[in-house]
């Protein structure tokens, strides 16, 4: 984990040594993994329920010479994909006085600082709340929590020890009462989304229950929300 300071500005990242264990490390655990898979590929191939039969039964019929080898290059280049999604995933957070760059998957983005009421850790998530109660950005990572802590306190941010909505949350069943038209169909398909793994779509689906003045946070694959006060006050209109 990573804190530097550029001049006006705080990077907080995972660092190089992320990277050197995800581009070196992950490959190099699966060559070995691919090595002790073609030793016991004979037996694994009789094990009707272990998935890839049809390549375990061809790695038992190579001379050990080929198969100790192509088991290594198969189950290596299963790791350094592994390794390229978790370099896009990674999360960079840059914090300066006026601004912050949240940088993930080859796309950044920034926040206005006259924008951001409220900084707060919501367990892994990094939360931005404008002035209204609405979420700016929910950020997942594994940078350090103090860490960034110290990155936003340093700059002058207004930082929270913990959510000031947390007792507003509810959580989401298909037809109860209390949402915005709309709202429900969107939840549905974000929780199959969530069920399915599919965490692109379900990122995406956030964004559109926020326009709508609906802020989810998720616990495992259970769905909880509130609606920004602002949109309580319309609704009730």
């Amino acid at each position: 984990m990573t804190v530097r300071g550029y001049g006006s500005t705080t990077v907080v990242s995972g660092g190089a040594g992320e990277l050197v264990l995800m581009w070196a490390g992950f490959p190099l655990l699966g060559a070995g993994l691919g090595v002790a898979l073609a030793a016991g590929a004979g037996w694994v191939a009789d094990l009707p329920w272990f998935p890839f039969q049809g390549w375990f039964r061809l790695l038992d019929r190579l001379p050990d010479e080929r198969a100790y080898p192509s088991g290594a290059a198969v189950l290596a280049l299963v790791g350094l994909v592994v390794a390229y999604v978790g370099a896009r995933e990674r999360l960079t957070v840059t914090v300066g006085r006026a601004e912050v760059r949240l940088h993930r998957d080859g796309h950044g983005r920034d926040i206005a600082r006259a924008e951001v009421a409220g900084v707060f850790l919501d367990g892994a998530a990094l939360v931005l709340l404008d002035a209204e109660g609405g979420e700016l950005a929910r950020e997942k990572s594994d940078l350090d929590q103090g860490r960034l802590r110290t990155a936003f306190t340093g700059q002058g941010w207004p930082w929270l020890e913990q959510d000031p909505h947390r007792a507003a949350y509810r959580r989401w069943v298909d037809g109860l009462p209390g949402l915005p038209a709309g709202a429900d169909a969107l939840l549905r398909a974000r929780q199959e989304a969530l069920d399915d793994g599919r965490g692109g779509e379900a990122r995406e689906l956030r964004g559109e229950l926020g326009r709508l003045g609906v802020v989810i946070r998720d616990e495992g694959k259970r769905q909880y929300w509130r609606l920004v006060p602002g949109q309580r006050d319309r609704d009730a209109a």
